[in-house]
């Protein structure tokens, strides 16, 4: 008996992996299929929007050549009041305001959730995409507005991509689909990527109003959080959707973990197994 319970001790997962482990949930076929379609459809789109801006940056043609005709519509519509608005979101999405933001969410999420899985997937989707913009900007090498637009001083840095609009869309649009995808319900799921339109938007608005980046520059990012994302939708699925039919015979762990099959009086199983 002792051996036996030493045995379960150690086969028994500890706390870590509890904790650290991917969630796996279960999901019919269909609701699998669409995500993982779902994951391409938004990661081509990503990629296209992405391609465009970078083509048009780097020829100074096509969607280029609305960079200044924007810059020059968004200096005419400057006063206090939008100013102090615009000045709250860059605050909060900056480089300073942004990382606490992820930090406080992830570890309060981490902390009080039965799983930390969810919270680790959007802190590294956070941290891919610093790591990309970071990557970028040096490479591309695209020159800001002028400095006597800016309004909250200089910035000499590379203006390709929007790291402000990157880290508000990373931010978003994962979560929105970490939260949605395990609550089932439609109006959850609308609500929340409609939340995260709205706040990539006003991100994208507010560098522009700002003087600190062009439009190219912003629309760059939300193609690249979008790739991200997509990434992100397809690592989750294929580590912790499972379809019950597609699942191996289960055995005894499998068994134990969800309840004994019923069997018929030749021993051979009867009915569904319960998941």
């Amino acid at each position: 008996m002792q051996q036996e319970s030493v045995a379960a001790a150690v086969d028994r997962p500890g706390w870590w992996h509890r904790k650290f482990a991917p969630q796996v949930r279960i999901v019919g076929r269909v609701e699998r299929d669409v995500l993982l379609r779902a994951a391409v459809v938004l990661a081509i789109v990503g990629a296209v929007v992405f391609a465009t801006m970078l083509v048009g940056v780097l020829t100074h043609s096509g969607f280029q050549r609305f960079d200044r005709p924007v810059d020059d519509w968004f200096d005419t519509q400057r006063d206090a009041d939008r100013t102090n608005v615009m000045v709250v979101l860059a605050t909060v999405f900056g480089p300073v305001g942004m990382p606490i933001v992820v930090l406080v969410v992830t570890v309060a999420w981490a902390l009080f959730a039965r799983h930390a899985w969810r919270p680790l997937v959007l802190a590294c989707g956070m941290v891919l995409g610093v790591m990309t913009a970071q990557a970028l900007a040096p490479l591309v090498r695209h020159p800001r507005p002028p400095i006597a637009e800016m309004l909250l001083g200089p910035d000499h840095t590379f203006s390709f991509p929007s790291g402000h609009v990157l880290g508000a869309s990373d931010f978003f649009l994962i979560g929105a689909f970490l939260i949605a995808s395990r609550t089932h319900r439609r109006w959850i799921t609308v609500g929340l990527f409609a939340l995260a339109a709205l706040m990539i938007a006003s991100q994208v608005v507010s560098r522009l109003y700002l003087g600190y980046h062009w439009l190219t520059d912003t629309l760059s990012s939300v193609g690249l959080s979008m790739m991200i994302t997509a990434l992100t939708i397809a690592v989750d699925t294929r580590l912790t959707a499972r379809v019950p039919e597609l699942a191996r015979e289960p055995g005894p762990a499998t068994d134990a973990v969800h309840g004994p099959s019923r069997r018929d009086h030749t021993g051979t199983r009867g009915g569904p197994h319960r998941v």
